[in-house]
């Protein structure tokens, strides 16, 4: 067996597992783990004088480095391996600094895909280390150091003590304020709609038109309007006056950004971005397919750009031609421009394997993994398919001046249909109902009228997946931090996801409210969009990352004494949250207060009233004992369990989670085991012919003492000699 002579360092063990199978005896693959030298955690680690950054190795992982650094003395070539991104090229510069390495021993690769081929192929062509991607991400790294431990100090003095500042992060907590505050000043307008259901004189038939106008559109704004089209319409005949008849074409939705896929997995399949990324992650590094061996799935997920290798969607056309037939193809490469601010450093997110359909490794993928990858090639493949097909009429029917419109629209060819159809975070178009064949000049009798009083709706609040669209237009973060964003501000309860929708709590606008006061420039979207496009010039080399940090911190600096001197002796009160829980010592309502342990339900009359109580969210479903109501509460330690409302009245208890089904055979409540992903629900009544036991629902079973004691190994008992004394 040959020695092998070179060390590759990827990120993380599956990567590394799954590197290792590509490359031979000659190479060994070894996982950093991440990071494996930082700023320091507790200091500010920059020295403001010439904004020199001070790194350590972090806490932790010294054995991991003394590993790494007796594999790299022996090898004669070390190949840094990291991810093809700011952030991996900034860990591959650490790594070549820690471990001593020479720029002659130090060779760089990246990875878009990793198959049996492209790593072969860049491990042939190494490069050296980009000296501006790394400028790049220490600048980032320092910006956010700088807002975060400078401005945090001063939202614990004036705010709460605990919190936290982040640099993007604050951005993103404005535009849900902003949302939050428009939908508070908004405005109904109230408008009308008119609908006829008409008969045919001459045939048999009969159709909806709804009003249009007169010979502009028109829309109605009260119901005086609407009486006095119903009083000229009344008992008069209507005239078909136009009937228009057209193809409609629609083209696919492009293969997948960073960006699209967060916004449709949650829309489609209800994944968090952290949670798609994490998944995502999985699928880029390696999988074992069964009877293909381990494959990286799709290819690197942190992406801004629409491009697709030529190699690929000759692959994808083979695949559409054989499958579905050459009419289902688009009859050539179907390129998709990308936007101008994109950095378009990798291919779009693909398949690396389009022959690998969702079906065939199945069995070889978690449930998550199954329904992203599927989403993943679905798309992909559907870019590189036909356009699909509509028919559509409009019938325009006038009666005494006003024209009423009925439309409809019928798939004639599927195309991209077939495959994949992308998720909308309103409602879509309507198809309308089908129409008779009207010709002009044919007669028709009003039968029924239809009025509806409306008022127009206030703007949404974000969804998760809205608000990352929503950065992405207005040039907030970049794809490698679009779910770090989303997620932290709901950690740092900034922001609460509500049936679905971000809405920030009262904290989260107390500090906007003092942020937008203070320090303009922080949230400014505006400036910070600008900051992004100032780091991606650093990134090319245009712009110098030290002069850039100069220019931060000097007006950063003047806004946070500013704000010192202002806010001397002032504390921001955060407003507390009301509840629907009655005191029932006093009949006030209670609210949210947060405490040592975390929060819970104090009466607002204190000190009159000093009642509290823990906060207590109720489960779908019933008891099984009493049918009562469930509760969700907290062990000592932390952990989740359920209960019943009556407590030791009925004393049921569960570690497992209640659900809103019932159990087909006997009724009772259905629960499913906790943890992450979609579990399936079981029934717990041991008298139900569908009751599942305990050891069958999944969970790990502790060994008992006497299991373990057989499985421990026998400690190997060694005498030493006492030494002598004189």
């Amino acid at each position: 067996m040959a020695k092998a002579s070179n060390l590759v360092i990827v990120e993380s063990p599956s990567k590394a597992k799954t590197i290792g199978k590509y490359l031979g005896a000659e190479y060994t693959v070894k996982a950093s783990m991440g990071h494996l030298r930082d700023l320091p955690k507790s200091t500010m680690g920059v020295d403001f004088e010439n904004f020199e950054p001070r790194y350590i190795p972090v806490k932790g992982k010294e054995d991991l480095i003394r590993e790494l650094k007796d594999a790299a003395a022996k090898a004669d070539t070390v190949y840094l391996a990291t991810d093809p991104d700011r952030e991996g090229e900034a860990i591959s510069w650490h790594l070549k600094e820690l471990l001593g390495l020479s720029d002659q021993k130090a060779r760089r690769v990246t990875f878009n895909e990793i198959t049996q081929r492209v790593v072969a192929e860049s491990i042939r062509n190494p490069r050296e280390i980009d000296g501006d991607l790394v400028d790049a991400q220490q600048a980032r790294r320092i910006l956010d150091r700088i807002v975060g431990y400078q401005l945090s100090p001063l939202l614990w003095k004036k705010v709460r003590r605990g919190l936290s500042a982040g640099r993007v992060q604050s951005v993103a907590t404005r535009l849900v304020v902003d949302r939050e505050n428009e939908i508070r000043v908004f405005q109904p307008r109230e408008y009308w709609s008119l609908d006829v259901t008409l008969n045919r004189i001459e045939k048999s038939g009969s159709f909806v038109a709804h009003y249009h106008g007169e010979d502009k559109k028109r829309e109605l704004e009260n119901e005086l309007q609407v009486d006095d089209i119903i009083r000229d319409i009344d008992g008069k005949e209507f005239t078909v006056t136009n009937v228009k008849k057209s193809e409609k074409k629609r083209s696919a939705a492009p293969p997948f950004t960073t960006s699209t896929l967060q916004q449709e997995a949650s829309r489609k399949l209800n994944m968090t971005p952290k949670r798609t990324m994490a998944i995502a992650q999985q699928l880029y590094e390696g999988v074992d397919v069964a009877g293909e061996g381990t494959l990286g799935l799709i290819t690197y997920m942190r992406t801004d750009s629409l491009r697709l290798s030529n190699e690929a969607m000759d692959a994808a056309a083979d695949f559409i031609r054989h499958r579905y037939g050459n009419d289902y193809y688009f009859g050539k490469h179907h390129v998709f421009k990308t936007k101008g601010n994109a950095q378009d450093a990798h291919e779009a997110i693909r398949p690396t394997h389009v022959e690998l359909d969702p079906e065939r490794v199945r069995g070889s993928l978690t449930s998550d993994q199954y329904r992203l990858y599927k989403l993943i090639w679905s798309r992909f493949l559907a870019s590189q398919m036909a356009n699909a097909l509509y028919d559509t009429v409009s019938i325009d029917t006038e009666c005494a001046g006003h024209i009423f419109r009925s439309s409809h629209q019928s798939l004639r060819f599927a195309g991209f249909i077939a495959v994949y159809e992308e998720g909308r975070d309103e409602d879509g178009e309507a198809m309308g109902s089908p129409l008779p064949n009207l010709q002009v000049g044919e007669k028709a009798l009003c039968v029924k009228i239809d009025k509806e009083q409306h008022f127009t709706q206030p703007p949404a609040r974000y969804t998760e997946a809205t608000l990352v669209k929503a950065m992405e237009e207005k040039g907030v973060g970049r794809p490698s931090t679009y779910a770090s964003i989303v997620s932290t501000i709901q950690d740092r309860e900034y922001v609460n996801k509500v049936e679905k929708r971000l809405v920030p709590t009262p904290l989260g606008e107390v500090v906007t409210g003092l942020m937008l006061e203070r320090f303009t420039d922080i949230i400014d979207v505006e400036f910070t969009a600008n900051m992004e496009n100032k780091l991606d010039e650093v990134e090319e080399g245009k712009r110098k990352w030290k002069e850039l940090l100069a220019d931060f911190y000097g007006g950063f600096q003047k806004e946070l004494q500013d704000a010192e001197t202002a806010l001397e002796g002032v504390r921001l009160k955060v407003p507390e949250e009301e509840t629907d829980e009655i005191c029932e010592l006093c009949g006030k309502n209670m609210v949210i207060k947060m405490g040592r342990f975390g929060k819970f339900l104090a009466c607002p009359g204190w000190p009159e009233c000093s009642n509290t109580k823990p906060i207590v969210e109720r489960m779908p479903g019933r008891c099984p004992k009493c049918s009562s109501t469930i509760l969700k509460r907290k062990s000592k330690k932390g952990y989740a369990y359920y209960a019943c409302e009556r407590g030791a009245e009925c004393g049921f208890m569960t570690w497992d989670v209640p659900t809103a089904e019932d159990c087909p055979s006997c009724g009772m409540t259905m629960f499913k085991k906790s943890g992450r992903g979609r579990m399936k629900p079981f029934c717990i009544n041991e008298q139900c012919e569908q009751f599942l036991p305990e050891d069958k629902r999944g969970y790990y079973k502790k060994k008992t003492a006497e299991e373990g004691a057989e499985e421990k190994p026998k400690k190997k008992t060694t005498t030493r000699k006492k030494k002598e004394t004189k």
